[in-house]
């Protein structure tokens, strides 16, 4: 058994085991769903060597990749809450007009590609960061830059 008591609110369990002193810590990006989908393209694109780090270290250690990779996973945080801030600082508006217009639509892409389309102009041209969509088919217009969306609601 273990030497600590865990403490239980209603259905969470709360871990009070400290994490071992040579795991930096890293505090959480604290955004909700919407913009983390919203930013996730761009987060992908910067970040994709500290993915790439820590998928490599969970297919080592499958089944005890949890506390293994846990250097690997802090530094994927600490580079998508980068991209967050750098977004933030400059594309808020475009920014927030995007993920606010996936919160009031479900999280549906397509209901959103005019905001989409002005907050990954702002990015590329103050981040240098491109939205690209992985395996998409070489000679084709990606779904995101269609001027004509299938399944939209509105319009462009």
């Amino acid at each position: 058994m273990s030497g600590r008591q865990p403490r239980f609110s209603q259905t969470t369990l709360v871990d009070t085991t400290p994490l071992p002193a040579d795991i930096p810590p890293v505090t959480e990006i604290g955004t909700s769903s919407a913009p983390l989908l919203s930013a996730s393209f761009f987060i992908g694109a910067r970040c994709k060597p500290y993915n790439d780090d820590f998928m490599q270290c969970k297919t080592e250690n499958p089944g005890r990749g949890e506390m293994e990779c846990l250097k690997e996973g802090r530094r994927v945080t600490r580079c998508a809450k980068s991209v967050i801030e750098d977004i933030n600082k400059h594309c808020l508006e475009q920014f927030r007009t995007h993920w606010k217009c996936l919160d009031n639509n479900n999280h549906q892409l397509w209901q959103c590609r005019p905001a989409e389309w002005k907050l990954n102009a702002c990015v590329f041209d103050n981040l240098k960061l491109e939205k690209v969509i992985p395996d998409a088919r070489k000679g084709e217009v990606p779904v995101h830059l269609r001027p004509k969306q299938i399944y939209a609601h509105h319009g462009p």
